[in-house]
């Protein structure tokens, strides 16, 4: 990509996994965390002090930063932090309305969104993981909450991630193939992605996908980078692709349209609200600046649209 890619650094907080089964986790500073949701006010995580901490269902250790160590905290009460504005403002944010700031936050942004996808991704696995596979019984959190062990057969269950492919494919003319999916919102258009299925690598599932979905063959297929993608429980693969193709033939089942656009196309397409792109801070969306040469437009308010 041109610009750095933001998330190719080490982590900035340690996850220090040996300090797992050491740490009372009773007395760490948390993270909030519940259905896919965090605490933070103003675009930043909430972090609180063992103090004032609430009830808590579920402690997984995040890691280590500095001299202190940092939990992520399941709250016991479900409505905690949905109604209550506190002395910061703090409520529960949904992840994808805090990854823009996130993006743009320089190291600090870094640093929550590493906190942040870890305690979702991990809290999503905890909550949909409650038994055992093999014999059904009830597991209990164990290492930190990076395990849940079988107290009937003592199998131990591990946190799983699920990749997926993203790829931004162009034609002979450099025009970016957007798509829209059967389960989107109108007039939302992105790359086309999928799930690694078993016995594939990730650039056979590229392949596949495309062949699948666009019908359509790819060359000169290359790795951009990744991101968490704790929705629930994802890694999205990015690369770039091209293709000698200059129209998709969709499946009409995952994909309903996909187009060939050109720089000048999607600018007017966006500035009039024919079509929705993938959100700030999405690897869809740094893929789509990264061809486009820059920031992308935004939408004309209907008022201001000149007829």
């Amino acid at each position: 990509m041109r610009n750095p890619w933001p998330l190719d650094e080490p982590m900035l907080v340690d996850r220090a996994a040996e300090r797992r089964d050491a740490v009372d986790l009773a007395a760490c500073d948390a993270i909030v965390v519940r259905d896919g949701r965090v605490l933070a006010a103003g675009g930043r995580l909430v972090e609180l002090a063992p103090g004032v901490q609430p009830a808590a269902d579920l402690r997984v250790y995040l890691g280590r930063e500095g001299q202190r160590d940092i939990v992520a905290l399941v709250p016991a009460d479900p409505s905690y932090g949905s109604e209550h504005d506190g002395i910061g403002g703090e409520r529960m944010v949904g992840l994808r309305d805090l990854l823009a700031g996130f993006w743009d936050g320089g190291a600090d942004g870094a640093r929550d969104h590493e906190l942040a996808t870890t305690a979702i991704a991990i809290a999503n696995w905890h909550s949909n993981h409650p038994r055992c596979s093999l014999c059904g019984d009830p597991t209990v959190a164990a290492q930190g909450g990076w395990v849940r062990r079988c107290p009937r057969d003592a199998r131990e269950h591990y946190p799983r991630t699920d990749p997926a492919v993203i790829v931004a494919i162009t034609d002979p003319e450099d025009r970016l193939l957007l798509a829209h999916a059967t389960h989107w919102s109108p007039r939302r258009f992105s790359h086309l992605a999928g799930y690694v299925e078993p016995g594939e690598t990730f650039e056979q599932a590229v392949h596949r996908e495309v062949g699948e979905e666009a019908g359509i063959t790819l060359t000169g297929l290359a790795y951009l980078g990744s991101q968490p993608w704790p929705f629930p429980a994802s890694v999205m693969v990015a690369f770039r692709a091209s293709t000698e193709h200059t129209a998709a033939d969709v499946d009409g089942d995952e994909i309903s349209e996909a187009r060939f656009v050109s720089r000048e196309e999607l600018d007017a397409l966006v500035r009039d609200g024919q079509m929705v792109l993938a959100p700030k801070g999405s690897v869809a969306r740094r893929m789509l600046e990264d061809w486009y040469g820059g920031l992308l437009p935004e939408a004309v308010p209907e008022a201001h649209v000149d007829v």
